[in-house]
């Protein structure tokens, strides 16, 4: 079979060059027939994997970074005892990479042995102090068939293993041996209620549109809209936005101003809704600054456009072709400038909007130059109001935000160290959301003007610890029966937070209350046990020897380990009431007053807690009680995977306690700290306010986290290069052609090699990348603009409905049509009837303002407070933004349009004109939208999917790669450790943004039938379990040091072909399933069977594993020798079986996977035998003979 080169591993590269055939049990030379022609079809499933269209610039966040006490600041602390530390330090490890690849030969003896990562123990073995020669009777099993066998016999039921294969083995590059095999029948109906506990909350009720379902929705709606207005901030949030839209339109019901003002005096109220002043003060300043160049962009381009159609008589005949020209060109680079930067959002609405004011109100071949002040001395009087009002009312120069994000963090923090507690999905999902948010405060501090007693540098050194304690609890197992022998657990432990008790009195004091677990129920001596683990596979029986073993390891390690979450709690909470404190904001969020803000004593306890666990190991793991082997003792792993994650999340809390305490030793003041993130970052990024205003949050989101992974992942794709094949009796051999390099480099990877090395070439290469840029999103939204804005204005420049045109004031229509066009997210039904539905009424509630007094002004303010308020509320805080701010808008033009022209010629009229134009504005947006390059969430979600199962793919060769198999001298160092921890916080944003992007396929229309989400959560979540699975193997990679194989290349070599075959089958599921969803095509029914070829590495293993033991058991050791390598082999057993299960967890989530893609996208079959066919040749071929008898 071969391999996707493009995701296959270094370690194999150079195996031997061809099929080679032995001898079996006597069976005569047969040669395999190449499999790889079942699999003719998967080629139309090929896409390149480095094709990831990036839409931007590079990744912005800071990879974190723990601050800690310990020398080795990523892994190790210095409180773990001398044998922790020999196993918790990764530089000391040395794994080869094998420089052949062939059958079981004498090795050279001249040539330096293979140091390939092979096998999971040490050299030395265990003997029990005081029973030296009992224990060396005879050599220990291994773990893994006993752990993991399992787990893989409940997938290969029923499967015939035996396969004969007369000793013929697939040895060339690029090539592997598969296994195929009638994949199971699948329940449908549990898979899919399988999949239905992974749903997220916005898509748990099945039919929201029911009249049952959508009344009551709306009602709890704006009940819970009164409840936020009166109790929280959000209320003052709504009071600001709605005073700076009320004294400008206030201003404009006085007769004075209004005169001043001019005929579109009711610009300035759009200005303040526009830039509502219901944000931070730095937002407030930077939408200032580009609302006004925006403005004032418009005016000048429009101005020029005047200018040269009243320049002659000629161009006064032909203005309305120069103006659209002039329209059409401005149009079209505002369009690409707000699909390109975000952070230009505002400059280019209302420059948007200032040119078809110029080019496209009160049209003639007259220019009236008055009409730019009109409309530009409006704006900055609403601009200057809405300052005014943001830095006099409650103002918030970021501090607030920030205090809310950090505040929210430690919550959820605190919650996810409630220990043990059941697997819950959402307090997981929490915890991912919380390490995203934490980074998407940085950015928002740092993106504008601030005044807080954080630096941003202060906040980047905070987050980091931050996410790095979130990380280390996702990896924690959050159910165990360690506290079940002492009758209490940490989540019964409450936290006492009198600040005049010193912190280990505290602890001690809480040692000392009593509890109980629901699970922990006494049982007596000899009691048979059932215990299952991970909650999979058939209950395992547990006996007295382990039942002994886990008495003593809860004696000694229970107590420890519940200090250690208590303190972590405490911890937690003290910091955030000291974070508090810093921000000013404690009083109104929390914790109380009465926590302590003591870092300093819980440091201490901490510390101390941590020394006395590694102390209370170290006597455990030289107990002679202890097992010497934990291959019968599956719970006794269990229960030190479960401590050992814990005392590693309290390093990670011990660094964020010390860099906590700094920041309260500093003691900053408030200060003014001007914008200072990255300028070309800082185009792609713009604050929370405009990103909500704008809307599209959560499209924004996804697009932005998948050009960031495909930033972050460029390179890795593009590892594999195949050596040449080289003569064996040749030293130097020219390559032949096209095997120097893979086919599957990456898009456009060759050429942007060669273009770095010649200027020329360069220049060429930057010169078709802009152009081939150009074939994007971008210039199609641009193109989609251009189209619906021209359209809507001809009949501004036509003399037969130029009349109608200006008396309506009819240019709102191409204006609202750029307001309400996306460049991310298209159009669908609910769009459509919810925003022209709020043109209607404001339209109509803006005739009722004016017609209900006649115009009287105070009547008017009265129903403008009536309307605003919900209107308002929908606009700068609700899910649905672009309604809102249409509703304001339209009400704010008719009604102030009518007080204008004292209601002349009708209210009617003016009510009906006005909103019919901003209606077909609305309409001709999501049309167009909708239309043309339309965004439909489904397939951006199957998309999603798939770009997710190549990066997932890409993962796991490069854990394989750079963790397992790496190559002498080339040991994961902390800036690898680094780069992986930055590469799976993307990851997991991605899992976030795509669980949202699955919640938007509920707001879209499907004409062939409802839209099933369950097996798209299903794939999700199955997703996410296997990248976990992967973070397990990378971290219990630097915890486990094998090296017992280092020196027998003869026993490396012949794992090789196993672990190719395990890892190749894994990659060529993922890329076929990732092909099968990108192109929306059926998956093959026969895949290669990734648990077979599990299943054979792990028994190859556990037979080599059996001859080395019974090799070093029969060499004499020392009693120091005996007990350092017996605790050594301890963890390496703990650590092995951790990996093994984790790897295992993956074939098994594959699995998962092949069905929920399956239910997706269908499975490809063989077509079925025409069986008339075979008997018209058979009747055909008998007449022929019986003629030639004949």
């Amino acid at each position: 079979m071969h391999v996707p080169q493009t995701y296959t591993n270094q370690q194999w590269r150079e195996a031997g060059r061809g099929t080679k055939r032995r001898q079996n049990n006597g069976h005569p030379l047969v040669v395999f027939i190449d499999v790889s022609v079942l699999f003719v079809a998967l080629h139309a499933y090929e896409m390149p994997a480095a094709d990831h269209n990036p839409r931007g610039h590079g990744a912005d966040a800071e990879p974190p970074r723990l601050q800690s006490t310990s020398p080795t600041n990523q892994v190790t602390d210095s409180h773990i005892s001398q044998v922790n530390r020999h196993h918790h330090t990764f530089p000391h490890l040395h794994y080869g990479h094998a420089q052949k690849h062939g059958l079981l030969e004498e090795p050279d003896k001249s040539r330096r042995p293979s140091s390939i990562y092979t096998g999971s123990y040490s050299q030395g073995h265990y003997v029990r102090e005081g029973s030296r020669s009992s224990s060396r009777s005879s050599p220990p099993p291994s773990p893994r068939r006993s752990m993991n066998g399992p787990q893989l016999e409940d997938m290969l039921q029923g499967v015939d293993l035996e396969v004969q294969t007369y000793g013929v083995e697939e040895l060339r590059d690029g090539f592997f041996d598969s296994s195929f095999f009638k994949p199971p029948q699948v329940d449908h109906e549990h898979l899919m209620k399988q999949a239905e506990h992974t749903l997220p909350a916005a898509l748990r009720n099945r039919n929201p549109l029911s009249p049952r379902q959508f009344l009551p929705r709306q009602w709890h709606g704006l009940k819970h809209m009164v409840r936020s207005i009166a109790t929280t901030r959000d209320g003052v949030k709504l009071i600001k936005s709605l005073l700076s839209f009320f004294i400008a339109y206030i201003l404009c019901l006085v007769p004075v101003v209004r005169d001043w003002l001019g005929h579109y005096n009711y610009i300035m109220v759009v200005s303040a809704i526009f830039n509502h002043s219901g944000r931070t003060v730095g937002a407030q300043i930077d939408g200032l600054v580009l609302t006004i160049l925006g403005t004032a962009s418009g005016l000048g381009w429009g101005a020029f456009a005047l200018w040269l159609s009243d320049s002659s008589s000629t161009a006064r005949r032909g203005y309305g072709g120069i103006l659209a020209t002039f329209l059409i060109l401005f149009t079209a680079c505002i369009a690409a400038l707000r699909s390109y930067y975000i952070r230009l959002y505002q400059f280019v609405i209302c420059a948007g909007i200032a040119i078809s004011y110029t080019c496209l109100a009160d049209t003639s071949s007259d220019v009236d130059w008055k009409k730019l002040f009109n409309y530009g001395i409006p704006w900055v009087v609403g601009q200057a109001i809405c300052f005014v009002v943001c830095c006099a009312v409650f103002p918030d120069a970021g501090a607030r935000s920030l205090a809310v994000s950090f505040h929210d963090a430690f919550t959820v923090i605190q919650k996810g160290l409630v220990l043990p507690h059941p697997e819950n999905i959402t307090s997981n999902r929490q915890l991912a959301y919380t390490f995203v948010s934490l980074s998407q405060a940085h950015r928002d501090l740092a993106l504008d003007f601030s005044v807080t007693r954080f630096r941003p540098a202060d906040v980047v050194s905070l987050r980091n610890p931050m996410q790095g304690v979130v990380r280390a609890i996702i990896s924690l197992k959050t159910e165990t029966r360690l506290f079940d022998w002492i009758g209490e657990s940490p989540s019964t432990r409450e936290i006492t937070a009198d600040s005049s008790s010193s912190p280990e009195s505290q602890i001690d004091s809480q040692r000392s209350r009593p509890g109980k677990t629901s699970s922990s129920i006494p049982r007596m001596e000899g009691d048979p046990v059932v215990i299952e683990i991970d909650g999979k596979g058939s209950p395992i029986e547990r006996s007295d020897t382990e039942d002994r073993a886990v008495k003593l390891i809860a004696s000694k390690l229970a107590e420890p380990t519940l200090e250690l979450i208590t303190c972590m709690r405490t911890s937690i909470e003290r910091c955030d009431a000291v974070a508090m404190n810093m921000t000013g904001y404690r009083k109104y969020l929390g914790p109380p007053m009465t926590v302590s803000s003591d870092i300093k004593g819980i440091l201490i306890a901490i510390q101390k807690a941590m020394a006395d666990y590694d102390v209370k190991e170290d006597e455990l793991l030289r107990h002679p009680e202890l097992p010497p082997t934990y291959t019968s003792h599956p719970e006794v792993v269990e229960l030190f995977l479960f401590v050992h994650p814990v005392r590693q999340a309290a390093t990670c809390v011990e660094g964020l306690l010390i860099e906590v305490y700094e920041l309260q030793q500093l003691n900053r003041g408030w200060r003014l700290y001007p914008p200072s993130y990255p300028f070309p970052k800082a185009l792609q990024r713009t604050n929370a306010q405009v990103r909500h205003d704008r809307g599209g949050v959560t499209a924004g989101f996804y697009f932005r986290n998948q050009t960031e992974l495909a930033q972050t992942l460029k390179g890795l794709s593009n590892t594999y290069k195949p050596l040449p094949r080289k003569d064996n009796n040749r030293a130097d051999v020219e390559p032949k052609p096209g095997i120097s390099r893979a086919e599957t480099i990456g898009k456009y990877a060759e050429e942007e090699e060669m273009a770095t090395s010649n200027k020329v070439l360069r220049i060429r290469f930057g010169i078709w990348k802009g152009l081939h840029r150009l074939q994007g999103f971008e210039t199609r939204f641009a193109l989609k603009v251009v189209m619906a804005t021209t359209l809507l204005a001809v009949p501004a420049w036509l003399p037969q409905s130029r009349g109608w045109w200006n008396t309506s004031e009819s240019w709102w229509a191409p204006a609202t049509a750029w307001l309400m066009m996306h460049p991310r997210v298209g159009g669908n039904l609910q769009d459509l009837v919810t925003r022209a539905l709020c043109c209607v009424l404001g339209a109509v509630w803006g005739g009722l303002a004016y017609g209900a007094g006649d115009g009287n002004p105070y009547i008017m303010a009265v129903f403008a407070a009536i309307y605003m308020v919900p209107m308002m509320y929908r606009f700068t805080q609700s899910p649905h933004p672009r309604s809102g701010l249409i509703g304001c808008v339209s009400f704010t033009v008719v009604s102030l349009a009518a007080y204008t022209t004292d209601g002349l010629p009708s209210v009617v009229e003016i009510s009906w004109t006005r909103g019919l134009a901003f209606v077909v504005g609305v309409v001709a947006a999501v049309l167009v939208n909708w239309f043309l390059w339309p965004f439909v969430a489904r397939h951006e979600l199957r998309k999603a999917l798939s770009a997710t199962l190549i990066y997932c793919s890409i993962i796991y060769r490069g854990v394989v790669a750079k963790y397992v198999y790496y190559e002498d001298g080339q040991e994961p160092t902390p800036e690898d450790i680094e780069h992986s921890e930055l590469l799976e916080g993307r990851l997991r944003e991605g899992f976030v943004r795509i669980r949202q992007l699955l919640a938007l396929t509920r707001h879209e229309i499907r004409l062939r039938g409802p839209f099933n989400p369950l097996p798209y959560s299903g794939l999700i979540d199955g997703c996410e379990r296997f990248f976990e699975y992967l973070v397990a193997v990378r971290q219990s990679s630097l915890f486990w040091h094998p090296h017992y194989m280092a020196d027998n290349e003869q026993a490396a070599e012949s794992l090789l072909a196993f672990r190719r075959d395990a890892v190749a089958a894994i990659l060529m599921n993922l890329y076929v399933l990732a092909g099968a969803l990108r192109g929306d095509r059926k998956v093959p029914r026969y895949l290669p069977s990734a648990a077979v070829a599990r299943k054979r590495l792990l028994d190859h293993m556990a037979r080599l594993e059996a001859e080395h033991a019974a090799k070093a058991f029969s060499k004499p050791l020392t009693r120091s020798q005996t007990l350092e390598q017996g605790e050594e082999r301890k963890w390496s057993q703990i650590y092995s079986y951790s990996y093994s299960q984790s790897l295992t967890g993956c074939v098994q989530q594959l699995e998962q996977l092949q069905m929920f893609t399956k239910e997706i996208v269908g499975e490809q079959g063989f077509d079925p035998v025409d069986t008339t066919e075979y008997e018209d040749l058979s009747r055909d071929n008998k007449a022929t003979r019986d003629a030639g008898w004949s």
